[in-house]
């Protein structure tokens, strides 16, 4: 009886717990704040964006399959920003074999982007903000399959990204 008891606790304390455990997040490598859905994981590796090689930061919380994610990098010379920037956009929607389907620059000098596409035979989506500051590049996504990606928690996540 005491277990029956227990697990049905259980169950109604999981029953309450949010799918979205919001908490500010403060980067210790780039001047950004923004609010993840849950705990993020960081890592930092190399990459090659077009023929310039950086060291992107990636912090990234996974709710359900659906990833929030923000990276960062600083470039040796803030005239590579620009071109950095769309290579970055590009190198990430090819990785997911997408099609942008919409692009538009934000009033803050942010490229806003939607890509669709299909991994494993299920409709995929991106959104995404581009932007560059002085000598950083960043990058602030969405990603997951397109049926579990819901209108609020993005538009939370995106809009919460602050340059300090």
């Amino acid at each position: 009886m005491k277990r029956i008891a227990s697990l049905l606790l259980a169950c109604a304390l999981s029953a309450c717990s949010p799918k979205y455990d919001w908490r500010d997040y403060r980067s210790s490598n780039a001047p950004y704040a923004v609010l993840f859905p849950g705990k993020p994981s960081t890592q930092t590796r190399s990459i090659k964006l077009d023929q310039l090689d950086v060291s992107m930061t990636m912090s990234a919380a996974d709710i359900d399959g659906v990833v929030f994610a923000v990276g960062s990098a600083q470039l040796a010379d803030a005239a590579q920003t620009p071109a950095a920037v769309d290579a970055m956009q590009t190198a990430l929607v090819n990785n997911l074999g997408a099609t942008v389907t919409s692009s538009k620059m934000l009033a803050n000098g942010m490229r806003e982007v939607e890509a669709s596409g299909t991994e494993k035979g299920r409709a995929m989506r991106l959104v995404g903000r581009f932007l560059a500051k002085e000598k950083r590049i960043y990058q602030v996504v969405v990603i997951g399959p397109t049926a579990q990606i819901e209108a609020e928690p993005v538009e939370t996540f995106l809009t919460s990204f602050k340059l300090n």
